[in-house]
């Protein structure tokens, strides 16, 4: 199944929330709380690993498809809360760019992981 668009996605995953009548479990608390756990599952697969290790684990096909599988269900979470929060996933990300742009301007900020607050 291939979705060229994030409009498309979304229709896909709410059909499938659908046609199952798992809605009515789908309250925003729910959502945020499921992806929580998800972004946890995300974590695991780093856990107790350097980053050397990690990067060899690119390479496993097995580790891959979990990283994929995780990466996924986070996003689709995401979807989800954006939808019973009524915005665009899409435009947040957007408008949250722009927002981080004015935070971290380049000539204060090149190569440092200060946060914005630090930057003086």
């Amino acid at each position: 199944m291939t979705h060229t668009n994030i409009e498309a996605l979304t229709r896909a995953l709410t059909q499938f929330r659908d046609e199952r009548d798992w809605a009515q479990f789908h309250t925003l608390r729910n959502l945020i709380v499921s992806l929580n756990l998800d972004a946890a599952e995300l974590l695991e697969l780093t856990q107790w690993k350097g980053d050397p290790e990690i990067a060899a684990l690119l390479d496993n096909e097995t580790w891959k498809e979990a990283l994929r599988d995780e990466c996924a269900d986070v996003l689709l979470y995401l979807l989800l809360i954006a939808g019973k929060g009524g915005f665009d996933l899409l435009d947040a990300a957007a408008a949250k760019l722009e927002k981080n742009a004015l935070k971290y301007p380049v000539e204060k900020c090149f190569g440092s992981c200060r946060k914005y607050t630090e930057l003086g």
